[in-house]
C-alpha cells in the first residue's frame, strides 16, 4: 500500500489558498524503493531533491498539471516520476437470455455488454532545474491510460421443444458486443535545466509519454439453439454483433528548454 514518505525533510513550509497550494522544502530525500506523493497541491518547490534506487514521485492526479522546481535534483538508478494516466475498465458481460420451457415458444434474446471506458489522460509536468545528476537513470512516465475492452454479448435463450401442433420455438438473438474504449491521451513534459549539458542527448533519462492503446471490441453472444419438435424445427438465434475497437491516445509533446 502506497503512503507518503516524510524522511529527510528538513523545514516543510505549505502555505495553502483556495486557488494553489505550494509546498516548499529545503530537502527531499527518498529512500530505496519508496514512494513520495504529492497531495493537495500541484507544485512542488525543494532546494535539494534525492531520489535513491527505484524510489518514485507520484503526481497528484487530482490536479492537471504539476510543476517540481528543484534546484538540486540527484536521481540514483531506476528512479521515477510518474504521472501516468490510469486505465479504463473493461465493459461487462451481457445478460443471457432466457431458455424458453414452453413449447415452442422463442427464447428470450441476450443484452449487449457494456463499453470499455476510456483510459485516463497522462498528467502534464514542468520540471524546472538547477543541477541534474543522474548516476543510474531518470524515467518519467506521463503515458495516457489504456482503454477497457468492450464486453462479450450475452448468449441467447434456447427455444421451447415442439409438439405435434406446432413447430420448436427459435433460438434468442445473441447480445451485442460492446465497444471498446479510446486509449487516453498522453501528459506534456516542460523540462528546464540551466546547469545541464548537451540534454537532448542524455542516455540516462528515459522518457515515456505515448498514447493508451486502444480497447477492443467485444465478441458478440452466441445465439440460442432452435427448439427440435416433430412437427418441424426452429431456427437458431442469430449471433450478435461484435463491438467496434476504440481509438489510441495521442502522444505527448516534450519540450526542453534551457536558460
Amino acid at each position: 500500500m502506497a503512503k507518503s514518505v516524510k524522511c529527510s525533510v528538513v523545514f516543510i513550509f505549505l502555505f495553502a489558498s483556495l486557488a494553489n497550494a505550494q509546498i516548499r522544502l529545503d530537502k527531499l530525500e527518498i529512500k530505496a524503493k519508496q514512494e513520495y506523493i504529492i497531495e493537495g497541491s500541484d507544485v512542488l518547490v525543494v532546494d535539494t531533491l534525492i531520489m535513491r534506487d527505484s524510489s518514485r514521485i507520484i503526481l497528484n492526479r487530482e490536479k492537471r498539471e504539476t510543476i517540481i522546481n528543484a534546484k538540486v535534483l540527484i536521481a540514483n538508478k531506476g528512479a521515477q516520476i510518474i504521472g501516468n494516466g490510469l486505465a479504463g475498465e473493461n465493459g461487462k458481460t451481457g445478460a443471457n437470455g432466457a431458455r424458453q420451457s414452453a413449447p415452442c415458444r422463442v427464447g428470450g434474446h441476450a443484452k449487449e455488454g457494456s463499453s470499455g471506458a476510456r483510459g485516463n489522460d497522462g498528467l502534464d509536468l514542468s520540471l524546472y532545474v538547477n543541477q541534474l545528476t543522474i548516476s543510474g537513470s531518470l524515467i518519467i512516465d506521463l503515458n495516457g491510460g489504456n482503454g477497457g475492452n468492450g464486453g462479450n454479448g450475452g448468449r441467447g435463450g434456447d427455444g421451447g421443444g415442439g409438439t405435434r401442433v406446432c413447430r420448436g420455438g427459435n433460438g434468442g438473438i445473441g447480445g451485442n458486443g460492446g465497444n471498446g474504449g479510446d486509449g487516453g491521451n498522453a501528459g506534456k513534459l516542460v523540462m528546464r535545466c540551466t546547469q545541464c549539458q548537451n540534454l537532448h542527448v542524455l542516455d540516462q533519462l528515459f522518457i515515456k509519454n505515448y498514447g493508451g492503446f486502444a480497447g477492443f471490441g467485444a465478441n458478440g453472444g452466441a445465439g440460442g439453439l432452435a427448439g427440435l419438435g416433430t412437427n418441424g424445427d426452429g431456427k437458431n438465434g442469430a449471433k450478435g454483433v461484435a463491438g467496434i475497437n476504440g481509438v489510441a491516445g495521442k502522444q505527448g509533446v516534450v519540450t526542453f528548454e534551457k536558460k
